[in-house]
């Protein structure tokens, strides 16, 4: 007889393994049922965000980072460096072991929180007895039941078409964190997150970069003034960033890949690079799920349909993360498992889309919450700016990072915080204090009149509240 539990997760990324802890931790009996392998063939559960994404993408970004002022920044500390040399071999292996780490965690956390884990691809067989058999197809394939069912499968990259990625010439975001020497040349198509990280990482490392952008504008979803900041930035650095192109073929062979493209202005153009990352976006991982043996229902681009609260068109099954509309990001995904797991208690979880932070962990840093002043200036609403550079911040400069800066938009009457958008140094973490005031619907003035440690990059925030007023105190 199958084993039968309460709550079915399948997948075992941020959304998948959060909800089956918080279900668990809710008194449920849960099953967790995760495909993906590790290097030995092992489960490595986390999903996308663990094993080829946030993760591994950040743990090169500091050894590069780690690399590039080594190179070219410790001598204005007064540190020489001769003979510097790079590893990339051992560079991979760390950014392998940093993964293995959160894989182990997430299992040590299932153990500590009862979650029953199943090391297969999880499928919808059929519904039955008032809830659903789910099959486990692996080594060992086998059927389980449940009351509820979670699907958190995540997503894929989107491939350009009739450029298949072939993780050696050309890779996706998988290939892309497992090449095993600096290339000399690389293009990028796309420069959303992973384009701009990934390039960064092989940039730094001494690889010569071009990214690909068939949109007109740089990050378009990031607010105007911090996007043209981070625009200079990038090309002070190197990275060549070309926008409003149009790809028009891929072709491969021994020499590596040459990109045909038209530029902005319309003409024809060719590049030519040893490896090609392509960073179109992602598509939901549904495919094999077993959605029509049940009637579950997609939309016209493959995501589960749901309502508010993640439920779909089944009694008693559930979506998060990826593979459901909104933004595709890992701490989405948790709030909204967190939310699922409590509903399904018949608690009233929640979550706040206006106040999710976005980051994307490029040097500078850029981040940020709520609105952007375009589109603010869209919807015809009021508002007040205010910003305050890190040139004029004392931490910013023993740090000897001044780049970028912090601005605050806030309503002209009621003075609320609308929207926080930072590019500079650590942006990922200084950005939690602008989602913690929004979600409490503070004021710029609240801000203004919080006393910030001194010295300190938090500071930054700080002024810019202040400038809302145009009273900032040190620019």
């Amino acid at each position: 007889m199958a084993q039968s539990f309460d709550v079915i997760v399948i997948g075992g990324g941020p959304g998948g393994y959060t909800a089956a802890i918080r279900a668990a931790q809710l008194g449920f009996s849960v099953a967790c049922i995760d495909e993906w392998k590790g290097r030995q063939g092992g489960p490595a559960p986390g999903g996308t965000c663990t094993n080829v994404g946030c993760i591994p993408s950040k743990a090169l970004l500091q050894s590069s980072e780690n690399f590039d002022h080594a190179a070219h920044h410790f001598a204005t500390h007064g540190i020489g460096v001769e003979g510097l040399t790079l590893d990339v071999a051992k560079m991979l292996s760390r950014k392998d072991a940093v993964v293995k780490q959160n894989n182990d965690g997430i299992l040590y956390l299932f153990r500590k929180n009862k979650v029953a884990f199943f090391h297969g691809r999880g499928s919808f067989a059929k519904a039955a007895d008032g809830g659903y058999e789910i099959a486990v197809g692996g080594a060992k394939s086998e059927t389980i039941s449940g009351k509820h069912v979670i699907v958190a499968t995540g997503s894929n990259a989107r491939a350009l078409p009739g450029a298949a990625f072939d993780e050696s010439l050309i890779l996706s975001n998988d290939g892309a964190l497992r090449i095993g020497g600096v290339p000399k040349t690389l293009g990028i198509i796309g420069s959303g997150v992973i384009g701009l990280e990934m390039g960064s990482v092989w940039r730094r490392l001494g690889a010569d970069v071009t990214i690909l952008e068939a949109l007109p504008d740089f990050l378009g979803a990031v607010d105007k003034q911090i996007a043209g900041e981070a625009l200079k930035a990038f090309t002070k650095q190197g990275l060549r960033i070309n926008l409003g192109v149009r790809i028009e073929g891929v072709d491969t062979g021994e020499a590596g890949v040459v990109i045909r493209y038209t530029d902005a202005k319309g003409a024809a153009q060719t590049l030519a690079c040893e490896k090609l990352i392509v960073s179109i976006g992602r598509v939901p991982n549904t495919d094999g799920l077993g959605a029509d043996a049940v009637g579950l229902k997609l939309d016209e681009r493959g995501f589960i349909a749901v309502d508010g609260e993640c439920k779909t068109n089944l009694p008693n099954v559930w979506a998060v993360g990826d593979v459901v509309r909104g933004p595709m990001l890992a701490h989405k995904a948790e709030e909204e498992a967190v939310a699922v797991a409590e509903r399904i208690a018949g608690q009233h979880g929640h979550v706040n889309f206006n106040t999710i932070p976005w980051v994307i962990y490029t040097s500078p840093e850029i981040a940020w919450v709520g609105q952007t002043e375009q589109q603010l200036k869209a919807e015809g609403r009021a508002y007040r700016a205010g910003t305050f550079p890190f040139m004029a911040n004392g931490r910013a400069r023993a740090l000897g990072d001044t780049t970028g800066m912090v601005k605050m938009l806030a309503d002209e009457k009621t003075d609320e915080i609308l929207g926080v958008h930072i590019v500079g140094p650590m942006a990922s973490e200084l950005i939690s204090e602008a989602v913690v005031a929004m979600e409490f619907r503070a004021s710029s003035e609240d801000l203004a009149r919080i006393c910030h440690a001194h010295p300190s990059l938090s500071e930054a925030t700080r002024e810019a509240a202040l400038a809302v007023d145009k009273r900032a105190l040190n620019f």
